[in-house]
Formats: C-alpha cells, sequence, structure tokens
C-alpha cells in the first residue's frame, strides 16, 4: 500500500477515463468480447504482491445485457457489494473499472479457464500494477484445515510498527466460527473495513478488496511468550502477525486479548489553534465556476458538518455513504454538510471528476469542493485554524453561529459491527445538541 504479465494490452495506459467510441458498432462489440472473458457466476480472484497471495471475492452478473462486476467484502454484520459497472473491451482485454477508486482490473483469458492480468492503480505517483489471476466457481478465500474452538474471536489490544518502529495503537475485534473468521481493526483514524479469512491450524489469515485497496493480515499465536493454553479447546491470550497492503506496504502487528480494549476518545484528537473558533476558507466547488465558503448565505443560521474527505479514501467511502441519505432525511431541520475533497491530483480538472463521480455513486445531495491534495500538510495549509489534522476522514460540527463546536478524528464504519452502530448515534446526538440550540 513488479512486474506484470506481458500478456497486458495497451489498454494499460488508457488513464482513468473510461473508454469511450462514437461507433455504435464498436461499443457493442466491445460488450460482447468483455461478456466472454466475464462468465457470470462467483469467482475468487488473487493479488500476487510482496511474495504473498492476497486473495478476494467478486461475482459477475449481466444486467441490461452487459457484465456487472460486484467486488463482495465480509465482515462481523454482514457483507457488501461494490458494484462495478464500468466495463470496457480492448482487443482481447477486458478492462473493469473498480466503483470510485481511480482504478481498474485489466484481464484476459489465458486459454486454461482462467483470467489473468494486473490490478493497476491510475492515480499513484509511480507506475501501479499487481499481477492477478481469477478462477471461476464458488471458493474459500483461503484453504483451511478443521479448527478446535474459536481462539481468536474476542477483543484484542492490538499494536502496529512500521518499518522504521514508528507505531501505532488499534483494537481488534474478531468472530471465529469454525474454520471462518471475520473481524476488524480500529485506529484512530478509522477502521480497516470488512475482513474476512479462515483459520489454518493455528495461523488465522484476512483480507480485503475494495478496488482502490488489497490488505492482508496473518495472525499466529505468539508462543513465544508462552501464552497459548490448552483445556478442552485452546485459547489464545496474545497474537503477532504481519500487515501486507498493495505491493510495498508492511507493517507488523501485536495483539494481547483485552474485552476492555479502546481508542483515545476521537472528539478530543483534532482541534483548533488557540484562540480560533471558526473555519475561514473558500474552495472552487465541483460546480465549475462556483465556489463555497461556511460565510454563504445558504449556511447561516443552520448546523454545518464539514466532512474532510478523499475519493480514495475507503473510511471516507463509508462515512459518505451514511451521510448522503442522512442529509436527504434531515435537511429540512436546519442542518447542511460541506465535503471538503482532498484528491490525488493538485489539478482541478483531473480532482473535481474524481468527487463528481463519488457524488453520482452515493447520490450525495450536499455541496462537494475541491480543497487540496490528500496529504496532512495540504489540509493543514487550507484550513490554518486548526492546530493538529491527523488523518481521513475528519469531521467538524459547526453551530448556527458558524463556530466550531466539536471536531471528530476517523470513523467506525460498517465493518466494525457495534462501533459502527454506536457511531452513528454519537453523529445523530451531536447534530441534535446543536440543533436544539
Amino acid at each position: 500500500m513488479k512486474a506484470y504479465p506481458l500478456l497486458l494490452s495497451a489498454v494499460l495506459l488508457a488513464g482513468c477515463q473510461s473508454a469511450t467510441t462514437t461507433d455504435t458498432a464498436q461499443a457493442g462489440a466491445g460488450t460482447a468480447s468483455a461478456a466472454a472473458l466475464l462468465t457470470p457466476g462467483p469467482w475468487r480472484g488473487e493479488l500476487a504482491a510482496q511474495g504473498q497471495k492476497i486473495p478476494f471475492l467478486f461475482e459477475v452478473k449481466t444486467e441490461a445485457g452487459k457484465p456487472v462486476v460486484y467486488l463482495i467484502n465480509k465482515g462481523l454484520n454482514g457483507e457488501e457489494r461494490l458494484r462495478c459497472d464500468e466495463i470496457s473491451a480492448a482487443g482481447d482485454s477486458a478492462t473493469i473499472k473498480l466503483h470510485v477508486f481511480d482504478a481498474a482490473l485489466v484481464v484476459r483469458a489465458d486459454g486454461q479457464g482462467k483470467l489473468r492480468g494486473a490490478w493497476v492503480k491510475y492515480d499513484s505517483k509511480t507506475p501501479y500494477r499487481v499481477p492477478l489471476v481469477a478462477t471461476a466457481g464458488e471458493q474459500p478465500l483461503f484453504q483451511s484445515t478443521a479448527a478446535k474452538g474459536s481462539p481468536f474471536s474476542g477483543t484484542w489490544k492490538t499494536e502496529f510498527k512500521d518499518k522504521t518502529g514508528k507505531s501505532y495503537p488499534a483494537v481488534g475485534i474478531f468472530k471465529q466460527t469454525g474454520r471462518d473468521v471475520t473481524g476488524t481493526f480500529l485506529t484512530t483514524t478509522g477502521d480497516y473495513r470488512y475482513l474476512a479469512g479462515q483459520m489454518d491450524g493455528s495461523t488465522m489469515r484476512f483480507s480485503t478488496f475494495d478496488g482502490g485497496h488489497a490488505f492482508l493480515f496473518i495472525g499466529k499465536p505468539n508462543n513465544s511468550q508462552g501464552i497459548a493454553d490448552t483445556l478442552n479447546d485452546q485459547v489464545y491470550t496474545k497474537i503477532k502477525g504481519d500487515y501486507y497492503s498493495g505491493k510495498s506496504g508492511h507493517e507488523t502487528w501485536t495483539a494481547t486479548l483485552d474485552p476492555k480494549a479502546k481508542l483515545p476518545d476521537a472528539d478530543t484528537l483534532t482541534y483548533l489553534k488557540k484562540g480560533e473558533s471558526r473555519l475561514n476558507f473558500k474552495f472552487p466547488s465541483i460546480v465549475q465556476g462556483s465556489s463555497i465558503s461556511p460565510t454563504d448565505p445558504k449556511y447561516r443560521g443552520k448546523v454545518v458538518v464539514v466532512q474532510i474527505l478523499g475519493s480514495w479514501c475507503p473510511n471516507c467511502m463509508d462515512e459518505t455513504a451514511y451521510l448522503a441519505p442522512w442529509y436527504a432525511q434531515n435537511k429540512a431541520r436546519g442542518v447542511e454538510v460541506i465535503g471538503l475533497g482532498y484528491e490525488r491530483s493538485a489539478d482541478y480538472d483531473k480532482a473535481a471528476p474524481r468527487l463528481r463521480k463519488l457524488k453520482e455513486r452515493y447520490h450525495i445531495g450536499y455541496d462537494l469542493a475541491v480543497a487540496g491534495t490528500s496529504d496532512k500538510d495540504s489540509v493543514a495549509a487550507s484550513l490554518p485554524q486548526l492546530a493538529k489534522f491527523l488523518g481521513f476522514p475528519t469531521t467538524i460540527f459547526l453551530d448556527k453561529k458558524g463556530v466550531v463546536r466539536s471536531i471528530r478524528t476517523g470513523f467506525s464504519g460498517p465493518g466494525t459491527g457495534q462501533y459502527y452502530e454506536d457511531e452513528k448515534a454519537h453523529f445523530n446526538r451531536t447534530v441534535d445538541k446543536l440543533l436544539k440550540e
């Protein structure tokens, strides 16, 4: 978070725009070619990165005579299905644009009943291609052996450590049923979304792939410290493991079973500089030719929620999936939402279309602006009233007078189970309190 097969065609260099043609016959042929490659039904894909295999599940369906791909991620409270309907063909290859992300799967048949190709990220600063193989049919994420008991189930106080030795806290929440494990990690800036996998002996493997991010977690009981107790079933109290992100990201992690494990209060991590009480910004809207500021007449006398987000950010995607319908149901109460987008590119003509796609996908009715690039320094420079900014998403609540009343770092999404319900309840309590004033 190398090299790729030579079978990929020049379509890899097509960039982030959807394939278009003025020739209806060619478009029809492309759809037919893609449909011939993408057999309807369940599939299992496997990304090869860092000497590891990162598996994911997807389903191909035919809708209105065209193939549609659904990325499937399973978690604590069910599954999500991310619809990928921008599919084109060039020569013997098919390009599957991946949901809201500036990424694609580019594949072709290998003559042996499989698809081979690459996961391509177009918005990466350096060429980003990860080899891919996919096989049709109902299959588990991982091959596994029989499991006894549920030694990984529970809440875990966790610490991640990167290659430089820098560490950060997390809370792991896992549920094991037989061989199957679901769960996630919560951090101060969000969660790792839907994670699912299987237990193989004493090793737990789980993964996720949302189109923009591919994660693999491997965990084993930390037997070197003598913490595996054997009664009728095994009960682990410590775990050590590895976390692989895409083609280059790697961290290690350790965890201790702790039902009371929790993170710092998300309302205390981001705050204003001393003497500041308001936000002062004016950013270009994704509606070309217009701008957005909290002092605009539209927002006066209303509670305003400022969402700091990026279309590339999976936790922002989760928050947006909640905020968009919430806004539609609550805007008549006197509340507005402003989305400040920080994208991979500083070029408005590249950043705005990414946010427009997010708006279309999630039916966003509130205003979106292009505020900067996707790094902490850009946020700090564009919102100088903030004393500290930790990560995306961050949500800022303004009262009816435009005063900043609360700042919440991160968002616990639907992959976190009860934590997601708590997140929504907290959001509503905050807004309700401000509306009553």
